[in-house]
This record gives structure tokens, C-alpha cells and sequence, in this order.
């Protein structure tokens, strides 16, 4: 909490039933923020949730009520999820709009509709039956419908919204019948609500996209006790315990795998479509399929905690941070609304006033314009987008804090990448293995014979080679350690030494052409051991922290894009400047945090909008410093926490393909605007010129509101890219 609020504040975090558009979060964060004891209200249409900060635990029951009095459903965010045995008194109150996780057809508002769209079809028949009662008929079909809209216009002006688009519909339906379109009126209110289903419809469909990871994580888990294994509820795992994986299962938890080496299908959480060969002291993500092997995992993460509990939970938030266009359209539909009042009065009065128009007629286009006006459609044509957006990239691995780093994104014009752990692997591996006198798997093998136990990276390297080459490693005897040298002992009753160059000249002279492989090997940012076996050179042994398999890529994607990219490592400048000539990119070494950070101000400094890349802990003060800090591998709180954006798989294309999914977005948005404004263009023509009246007016927005959304929800079929190819060629859905 922050320190100015009182001890005693809480914040609280609910779901709310029947909120589809942004015209409903405004109602309700308004109506909200005005209740006594509230210190900060914030509303997601996207993940359908609103969260306050009560100055105590007693302006809960203030809050419920007020929603619920505007016609929407309020329930605790946790409450769906909890058993039912332990919901205790705070269990969920339900409104008018129903429960927020029943299926659309059982909402209150489809109950409505089609109750509505009955009586207009009974109205209809009774009107041709008996043609006295057909006014009468058609005034209470609409009535069914006109009366809750009317009483959330009441509710919702009372609460501070007076120019609300149900206030627009009453409004326009209660002109009509005046002037006598009652069967127009009639429905007019149907087809509002028909608009308000279909919305209702697609936002669900929205909010499922991100929520349904967190069906991906199995309910049971086999728990390991005294050797014995016993079937428990996932959620009850706690950290440290060991669970046992069966082949094609899918993994309970987050955790590290203790015994066992098997393929990792991680696509479910990550989007990446080849699996990762995993084993032990590797990580493994909740939700992931295990393919091929038994595991035993040790469990890292609650299950509140896990990695797919943090992504939903990211996403959730990200959704309720409102990027630079959504916040213009939403200061502009303030102005926009009474303007549109304004103008219906003026096209009713003027004609008849000013020329001696037909008063009846003109009102019929007045009310229409009203209709025609209504702004649901453009301030949804935003935050839809990006709802869609940040859902679509979190399923595939792409996680971004709010709408302002997605839009962001399409803006970037330089990128600068920390090394190790970002461009390369973040390990050394073997890169060479050069035998004299002996064979390449003998080399290895004697090698890897000292080197067993030793956790020292150098050795682990070792040890994967001649795992990888299947490499027999006889026993050691008196293995030791030698400080600052390297490691020596007796394998096969020979004294065997690995260690560095400037140890090994110190017991046997090198030939002028080992000296030169070895110094040509540093040149190349390669670090060297040397074998000696009875203190004859037996074998040099070269190894490096590689470049990732998708860095070069990645890399010229970006640059084809027009970005630049730029190196920015800690890392001595000979290995480093070997690594950037590989992957083809500017370098700068040997630099400290700070300095990074300076690099950073210094290219924004150039007009650069820049986006820093690293791993969220040495590289904090650059990721603060750019316009946009990217975490890679951000399956750690600290990745997840630190920076901006993450990227879950930790691969360098998937850079490129936060820049795609940002501008695949803003095109969106484009389009949804001139969806939303040119339909109303249109109609508002052809209603001012007697073309058009009053549901085709309705159209007008229900119409542009239902397009606009289902336009959005194109995005989450965005699949990004994992092959090189034209630059955004593929991205767009």
C-alpha cells in the first residue's frame, strides 16, 4: 500500500457480470469513485473485473450495492475458483446480469432479449389479428425492453453518468412514441438489445482466450512420500515437495527436474511448436506436456504462483492499463456524448423553426441522430484491440504490461541486447576438440574423467559433450582441484592434467603451431584447457557461450525492418567482438551497469526510441532507462516484475514479433475506427436526407459496436512468425 493510506485500507478485486463495453466500465468506475471511503477505482472491460482500494474492510457491501444497482453482477475475483466449502461469508452476491462464468444463453440480458423478441412477434400477430390493439401491442412488446434500459439510465444518472447510452435509447424510444412510431420504437429496443448480446458474446469470448491457460494446468498431481507415490489436488502442492511425471502427462507445477530426461512439449504456454530436450537441474513450466520419460520434479512455484497463475494474472492487469489512443477516445467520448444530444435537439428544432419544416418529421430524425451517435462502438475500437492483443501475445509466449508498451512497440527504432543469456546460450558448450597423437573420443573421454562431480560450468560443458558423443568416462583416481590452474588425477595408471595454457607451457614446451591454434581459438572468444597425459600435450579443448539458433535470424529481421540493433555487454571485448562478428551486430564491451544505462540515454539522446533487452537483473538500470525494457526467459518473477515486457521462450525472434504483434494491433485499431465513424457518417446522411430512419439508426451502432469487436477478435488468431520470411508478411490474421 502506499504510505499515505491508512493502515486499515484494503484493496479489493471483483468480477462483474454484464460489463461488455467500455460505456458500462465508465458507468461504473464513476459511480464508484463517487461512494465515500474509496481511495482508487480501477475497471477492466477486458478481463471484466473492477478493483478498488477501500479505506476499510466495511465499504465492500457500499460498493456491491452500487454496482448492482446500475444492473451488473458483482462477485469476489476469487470466488469461481474457490470450493465451495471454503467461500465462507464473503461469498458472491448476484445482480441482474447473473452469474459472470454461465454460459451466454442463461445470462439475464439473453433471457431479455429473447422474452423481447417474442413479444414483438406476438405484437406483430395481434396487430394483424386485431388492428385496434396493434399501437397497444407493439407499446407493451417494447416496454418488456425499454423498462430495464430505462431504470439503468435512471441508476446510472443518479450515479454521475447522465449522458449514457441508455439514456440516449430511452430517450429516443419514449420521442418515438410521442410522435407515434411506436412499432419503430418497438423495435429499435430490440434490436439495442440484440446489440448488447452480441457484444456481451464477444467479449466473453475475449476474456476465455487468456483464462482458458489456466485450464491447461492438470487438477491432480502424483506426490512423492517415502518413496511412494499417492494422487493429490495440484492446488495443494507445496514448494519443495517432488512429484513424479508420467510420459504424455502434462506437468502439475512449476518446478526442476530432480531424475529423468525427457522432451518438453512447452507450445501450450509458450507457442513454441518444437520440443525442448530437458533434464536435470532444468526448469519446467506448469502446463507443459511431458513427452517421452519419467520425471521426478521438485516443485518451485504454488499454484497461485506458477507460471501460467502469473501470466493470467499479468495479462488481467496489463488490460486495465490504458494505452495513449484509448486514452484520447476515452476523453473525447466525454465531449462526444452531450454532443450528440446537442445535435439531435438542434436537427429536431431548427428545420421547423427556422423553415417552417414538419415538426413530427423533423423529431423522428432528431431522435435517430441520437441513436446514430451513440458512441459504444468507438470507444470499444480500442481497448478491443488490445485486449485481443495482449491475450494473443501472452499465449504465445509474448507477455506485455498494458496497452501503452503494445502501441509502444511499433515505434522502436533501435535495440540493444545484453550477451549472455540473451543473444547466446548463457552456458559454454564445446566448440572444438582438436586430439594429437590420440583419437578426438579419447581426448573427451579423459577429459570428462576428471571432470565428473564438478559443477563448475567449463565442466558441465565437458561432461554434455562426451554425453552427447556417447564417450565411455572411465573412473578417476586423486582427482583434485588445482587452484587457478585446473584439475589433474590418475585415470587408467596415467597422470592426466587439464588445465590452461599458461599451466600446461609450465610443464611441457608447446610447438610454435599449438601456440598458434591456441591463440587463434582466444581470438575467436573461445576459452581454451589443455590435456596433458604423463606431461605430453594429448589434446586442446575449445569451448564457448554460443549464439542462440534463432539470434541470426532474429537479428536481420529486425534490421530489415529498418531497426537497429547494438550489443551491450559486461563481457571482455575480444569474446564479445567474436560473438558480434558471427551474428553480424555493433558491439560495445567491458561495460558496467551503469554504464549500459548511459549507452541507453545516449542513443535517445539521438532521437533513438530504444528498447533494451536483457535479463531483468544486471541489466536493471538500462531496461529502467529505455522506452522499453524486454525481460528474456521471463518465466522469473524478476522478468516478469522488472521490466516491460517479457518474452517467456527467450528467443531473439520473438523481438520481431512483439514489433509485428504492435503493429498488427494499431492497424486494427485504424480500422475500427473507421468502422465505427464512417457507418455513422453514412447513416447520419442518409437520416438527415429522409433515407433512413429510426432502426437503421440503431444499426448504425449496434452494428458498428458488433463489426468493431468481432474485427478485434480477429487478432487472436495472430500466430507470429518462427521461420525466416518477408518482414510481417504472415503476421496479420
Amino acid at each position: 500500500k502506499p504510505k499515505w493510506m491508512s493502515p486499515s485500507a484494503v484493496r479489493a478485486r471483483y468480477r462483474i457480470g454484464g460489463m461488455d463495453c467500455v460505456s458500462c466500465a465508465t458507468k461504473i468506475e464513476t459511480a464508484v469513485r463517487r461512494l465515500p471511503g474509496i481511495d482508487e477505482v480501477g475497471v477492466s472491460v477486458a478481463s471484466g473485473t473492477l478493483t478498488v482500494m477501500l479505506a476499510d474492510a466495511h465499504g465492500a457491501a457500499a460498493v456491491e450495492r452500487q454496482v448492482k444497482s446500475l444492473g451488473y453482477s458483482i462477485e469476489p475475483a476469487d470466488a469461481q475458483d474457490t470450493p465451495s466449502h471454503a467461500i465462507g461469508a464473503g461469498q458472491a452476491p448476484h445482480g441482474e446480469s447473473g452469474r459472470t462464468d454461465e454460459a451466454w444463453w442463461k445470462q439475464p440480458k439473453a433471457l431479455l432479449t429473447i422474452g423481447c423478441g417474442v413479444a414483438l412477434v406476438l405484437a406483430y400477430v395481434a396487430g394483424q389479428l386485431l388492428q385496434r390493439i396493434e399501437t397497444w401491442a407493439f407499446l407493451a412488446a417494447m416496454m418488456i425492453g425499454l423498462v430495464p434500459i430505462a431504470r439503468r439510465a435512471w441508476s446510472a444518472a443518479f450515479a454521475g453518468t447522465p449522458f449514457s447510452i441508455e439514456m440516449l435509447m430511452t430517450i429516443a424510444a419514449v420521442g418515438a412514441i410521442i410522435i407515434g412510431a411506436v412499432e419503430e420504437a418497438a423495435a429499435v429496443v430490440f434490436l439495442f438489445l440484440v446489440g448488447e448480446l452480441l457484444e456481451g458474446v464477444a467479449a466473453s469470448r475475449a476474456r476465455a482466450s487468456i483464462r482458458d491457460l489456466a485450464t491447461l494446468v492438470p487438477k491432480t498431481a502424483l506426490l512423492e512420500e517415502d518413496g511412494k507415490t499417492r494422487e493429490v489436488p495440484a492446488e495443494l502442492l507445496a514448494v519443495g515437495g517432488v512429484i513424479v511425471v508420467r510420459p504424455g502427462d502434462r506437468i502439475p507445477a512449476d518446478g526442476e527436474i530432480l531424475d529423468g530426461s525427457s522432451s518438453i512439449d512447452e507450445a501450450p504456454v509458450t507457442g513454441e511448436s518444437t520440443p525442448k530436450r530437458k533434464g536435470v537441474g532444468d526448469i519446467v513450466f506448469a502446463g507443459t506436456i511431458n513427452a517421452d520419460a519419467v520425471l521426478r520434479i521438485r516443485v518451485t512455484a504454488a499454484a497461485a504462483d506458477n507460471t501460467i497463475a502469473r501470466i493470467v494474472r499479468l495479462v488481467e492487469e496489463a488490460q486495465e492499463s490504458k494505452a495513449p489512443t484509448e486514452r484520447f477516445i476515452d476523453r473525447f467520448s466525454t465531449y462526444y456524448t452531450p454532443a450528440v444530444l446537442v445535435a439531435g435537439a438542434l436537427v429536431a428544432v431548427l428545420p421547423p423553426l427556422m423553415a417552417g419544416a414538419s415538426w413530427p418529421d423533423w423529431i423522428y430524425k432528431g431522435l435517430a441522430v441520437l441513436l446514430i451517435g451513440c458512441p459504444c462502438a468507438l470507444v470499444i475500437s480500442t481497448p478491443a484491440a488490445i485486449a485481443a492483443g495482449l491475450s494473443a501475445g501472452a499465449r504465445r509466449g509474448l507477455l506485455l504490461k498494458g496497452g501503452a508498451v503494445l502501441e509502444g512497440l511499433r515505434k522502436i527504432t533501435t535495440v540493444a541486447f545484453d550477451k549472455t543469456g540473451t543473444l547466446t546460450q548463457g552456458k559454454p558448450v564445446v566448440t572444438d576438440v582438436v586430439a594429437i597423437g590420440v583419437a578426438e573420443r579419447e581426448v573427451l573421454s579423459l577429459a570428462a574423467a576428471l571432470e565428473t562431480g564438478s559443477n563448475h560450468p567449463l565442466a558441465v560443458a565437458i561432461l554434455a559433450r562426451a554425453k552427447d558423443d556417447r564417450v565411455p568416462i572411465p573412473p578417476a583416481d586423486d582427482a583434485k582441484a588445482l587452484a587457478g590452474k585446473g584439475v589433474s588425477g590418475r585415470v587408467g595408471g596415467k597422470t592426466v592434467l587439464l588445465c590452461s595454457p599458461s599451466a600446461a607451457a609450465e610443464r611441457t614446451a608447446l610447438s610454435p603451431e599449438q601456440s598458434a591454434r591456441i591463440v587463434a581459438f582466444n581470438e575467436q572468444g573461445k576459452t581454451v584447457s589443455v590435456l596433458l597425459v604423463d606431461d605430453q600435450l594429448t589434446g586442446l579443448i575449445a569451448m564457448r557461450d554460443e549464439p542462440r539458433a534463432d539470434a541470426i535470424v532474429g537479428l536481420s529481421a529486425l534490421k530489415a525492418a529498418g531497426i537497429r540493433t547494438v550489443m551491450l555487454t559486461g563481457d571482455n571485448r575480444r569474446t564479445a567482438e567474436a560473438i558480434g562478428a558471427s551474428l553480424g551486430i555493433e558491439v560495445r564491451a567491458e561495460l558496467l551497469p551503469q554504464d549500459k544505462q548511459s549507452i541507453v540515454r545516449e542513443l535517445q539522446s539521438n532521437g533513438a526510441i530504444v528498447a533494451k533487452v536483457g535479463d531483468g537483473i544486471n541489466d536493471a538500470p538500462a531496461l529502467a532507462a529505455a522506452d522499453i525494457g524486454i525481460a528474456m526467459g521471463g518465466g522469473t518473477d524478476v522478468a516478469l516484475e522488472t521490466a516491460d515486457a517479457a518474452v517467456l521462450h527467450g528467443r531473439v525472434l520473438d523481438i520481431v514479433n512483439m514489433v509485428g504483434l504492435s503493429q498488427t494491433v494499431m492497424t486494427n485499431i485504424a480500422q475500427n475506427i473507421t468502422i465505427a465513424l464512417g457507418l455513422k457518417a453514412v447513416f447520419l446522411v442518409t437520416t438527415v436526407l429522409g433515407v433512413t430512419g429510426l432502426w437503421p439508426a440503431i444499426l448504425a451502432d449496434t452494428g458498428a459496436t458488433v463489426l468493431v469487436t468481432a474485427n478485434a477478435m480477429r487478432i487472436l488468431a495472430w500466430r507470429g512468425r518462427s521461420e525466416p520470411q518477408p518482414f510481417f508478411a504472415s503476421d496479420r490474421p
